[in-house]
């Protein structure tokens, strides 16, 4: 019996792959990112204004520029018309949003749920409102108050 070998193929083939490889590391670098940030997202209220940190959408928003009288727990099974219904730019993974989102009634929002029963509704004069997922909602919204005299020409 005589065995043969496959000819030895060239490189070539394999620089198809590299493209794919690299399409397929960034997917799963964003992935890990998202997740990353679905669990150690954090919520940082302070005289100055609200510091969202967490994924790619992290940013400040002003205490001048958030209106803490319209701001609320709500439960997104009652209010149909503050529900996520389309993401513009964002993470939609299974009991995880965050980013940019089209609410059911039309207005803009920056996203960081897990909890739709225990969100907390924060509208801005930015254009967009926040709804987000804080682990004590009522303290959340106690500390967005508590910001208050400190901005006595706010909306």
């Amino acid at each position: 019996m005589q065995v043969f070998t496959i000819a030895p193929a060239g490189l070539k083939p394999f620089w198809v792959l590299l493209p794919v490889a690299l399409v397929l590391a960034l997917v799963v670098a964003l992935l890990a990112m998202s997740l990353a940030g679905s669990w150690g997202a954090r919520f940082e209220v302070s005289a100055e204004g609200v510091r969202l940190r967490g994924d790619f959408y992290g940013r400040f928003i002003p205490a001048g520029q958030i209106r803490v009288e319209a701001s609320r727990r709500v439960d997104l099974a009652a209010s149909r018309e503050l529900r996520p219904s389309m993401r513009t730019w964002g993470t939609g993974l299974p009991g995880y949003q965050s980013g940019w989102f089209r609410l059911a009634g039309g207005e803009k929002a920056l996203l960081y749920l897990t909890d739709r029963r225990k969100a907390v509704y924060v509208p801005t004069a930015l254009g967009y409102s926040l709804l987000l997922s804080p682990s004590d909602p009522e303290e959340f919204l106690a500390a967005l108050r508590r910001m208050t005299p400190a901005n006595p020409g706010r909306r």
